[in-house]
């Protein structure tokens, strides 16, 4: 292997990250985009049709449309996420992989991928609403959960559990992940947002004020698409290798692989003379 697996620290972790970002931008972003265009028609179509008058069934329309736009976030999410970890393991791992190739190996699994994000979002959320600390534990304990369930197909008890045990003693290095991605993505976020913030009171102060609240709505809907299709890969590359990464040092899953691999290509007899 040109990238032999090996644990790794986490500054090499983050090097390797950014390193198969970088070489496999488009198959990356390409997977992302591909399920936020969904995302992205559904909350162009809701500016675009929603009612005028403001009485309540305006609110109720709003109210329902949330609902969706929650609903389509989710699955959009959890599509993007588990193709993802796909991805990085056939790239990690050295094989042939493609855009098409991460969905359809991830179809079966998308039902256990949505129940993950659902149970552990309800239970994270709680644990923030009691302390915040639970919240962060939990966070940390799950990070891996989505890996697992993708690639060792795993259902959702089993799951949240192996990604427990696997964290176990790297939370803290666990910990430094998510907050570096975490304010990389803030940094984008508001990097994209500034320009329409400016244009939009530049144009209410010209009495434009209606226009301006509509334009403002659907550049800020294409800036989240553009966000979440460059930023939100990374996160996820991190953790899938994080993933190898435990196992190489708990399970010693190179020696593992490095078996399976002389197994499947068995030395040649030498010739008899």
């Amino acid at each position: 292997m040109a990238n032999p697996l090996r644990p790794l620290s986490t500054g090499e972790l983050l090097d390797r990250t950014f390193a198969l970002y970088r070489t496999h931008f488009m198959l990356f972003v390409g997977i992302a985009a591909l399920p936020h265009l969904i995302l992205l028609a559904y909350e162009l179509a809701g500016i675009t049709v929603r009612p005028n008058p403001q009485n309540l069934a305006t609110v109720f329309w709003t109210f329902l449309w949330a609902i969706g736009t929650g609903v389509v976030t989710l699955l959009v999410g959890a599509a993007a996420q588990a193709a993802t970890v796909v991805a990085v393991s056939q790239v990690h791992l050295e094989r042939p992989t493609s855009v098409t190739d991460a969905f359809s190996r991830v179809k079966h699994r998308m039902a256990t991928v949505v129940g993950l994000t659902i149970v552990m979002g309800i239970a994270i959320g709680m644990g923030f609403l009691l302390l915040i600390v639970p919240g962060v534990l939990l966070t940390l304990m799950w990070s891996l959960a989505v890996p697992v369930a993708v690639l060792e197909n795993k259902g959702l008890g089993d799951a949240m559990s192996r990604s427990s045990q696997l964290t176990q003693g790297n939370r803290g290095r666990i910990f430094v992940i998510w907050l570096l991605f975490a304010v990389l993505s803030l940094a984008v976020v508001l990097l994209l947002q500034w320009p329409i913030t400016l244009a939009t009171v530049t144009m209410t102060r010209n009495g434009n004020a209606t226009n301006a609240l509509v334009l403002m709505q659907v550049v800020s809907v294409v800036v989240s698409f553009i966000s979440q299709s460059l930023v939100s890969p990374l996160a996820t590359i991190a953790f899938a290798l994080v993933y190898y990464d435990e196992r190489v040092r708990k399970e010693a899953f190179d020696l593992q692989l490095m078996m399976t691999t002389l197994d499947a290509n068995p030395v040649p007899a030498a010739p008899a003379y």
